[in-house]
């Protein structure tokens, strides 16, 4: 039988929970699809209504457009949105099969030479884009879109042509990372939880997590975030913290730091529900429809992460 709605008022969270606050706050502001993720995340809702939401955004390509990903805008398939569908599939147990079969064949005919993605590819030009992402000609291999789709697509246990040169790939660029930044870190993290070869996962990720320590992408105490260093080229307090990387307690970046460390975050992460009920944005704003559709992205993730934690959301 084939998954239905959400479930009735029992599963309702009770008044004035954190997950309350965030439920008005997604009814209050959300896309359809926020909508329909947090009802199968917190409501029990089921699966078939977020699929159904999601394919609005699918294009004749097989590849998804139409601001999935909201700091890229206008109808066109784009990478970054093609990983964010993945994802959503991903979260609700529903990234493989034909669909996804049909999505690595977009993904083949927007890849570089070396088998890689870009994270823009050039037909963005002419439609509106954040200023951060720059639309050019030839657009460079990046782990940033590369690294989330093949760790999720080894998840999931989908073999494609395509995918064992973006996996070459996808190594290569990890083994080879020195001076980095957060975002591209939380791409190699999402390759190496999920890539096949355990042992050099394990050990890539150690590294890795030495090179955050010593560059200070992590921000370890919340109450003292003037003493980390914002990367160039990120918002004013555009701030990265332990959870931003280990997402849940079985990801290799969970060693990276200590209990105390972790509870720290969670606690700030815990702490920055708003009023509204929703959590913030800290990444560069440049239009104001980008930060209302993101708002409650962000909001379902961080509950996500703190449910994947143990913590009481409601």
């Amino acid at each position: 039988m084939a998954e239905t709605g959400a479930s009735p008022l029992p599963q309702t969270p009770p008044a004035h929970s954190p997950l309350a606050r965030a439920e008005h706050f997604v009814w209050l502001t959300a896309r359809v699809l926020e909508q329909r993720r947090f009802a199968y995340h917190f409501l029990g809702g089921g699966a078939d209504a977020v699929e159904t939401a999601l394919a609005a955004y699918r294009n004749d390509d097989e590849g998804y457009g139409h601001a999935l990903e909201p700091d890229l805008r206008g109808p066109v398939s784009q990478p970054l949105h093609t990983g964010h569908a993945l994802r959503v599939l991903d979260s609700i147990g529903r990234c493989g099969g034909q669909r996804v079969e049909r999505v690595c064949r977009y993904l083949t005919s927007v890849s570089t030479a070396d088998g890689a993605l870009p994270a823009v590819h050039p037909s963005q030009r002419g439609y509106p884009a954040a200023p951060f992402v720059p639309v050019v000609d030839d657009p460079p291999s990046e782990l940033l879109a590369t690294g989330p789709v093949v760790g999720l697509l080894h998840r999931n246990e989908v073999w494609n042509a395509w995918l064992f040169r973006a996996t070459d790939f996808c190594w290569q660029a990890v083994e080879s990372l020195e001076k980095s930044h957060p975002y591209e870190v939380e791409a190699a993290v999402a390759f190496l939880d999920s890539a096949t070869d355990r042992p050099r996962a394990e050990a890539c990720a150690d590294r890795l997590g030495r090179l955050v320590r010593e560059q200070r992408l992590a921000a370890l105490d919340p109450g003292r975030l003037e003493a980390y260093p914002v990367s160039p080229g990120y918002a004013p307090g555009e701030h990265h913290f332990p959870h931003d990387y280990a997402r849940t307690p079985d990801s290799l970046a969970r060693a990276w730091f200590t209990d105390e460390e972790m509870a720290r975050s969670l606690d700030h992460l815990a702490d920055e529900q708003q009023e509204d009920g929703g959590w913030p944005v800290h990444w560069r704003q440049w239009a104001p429809g980008t930060a209302l559709e993101s708002r409650p992205i962000v909001t379902v993730e961080a509950l996500r992460t703190l449910r994947a934690y143990g913590r009481a959301v409601g």
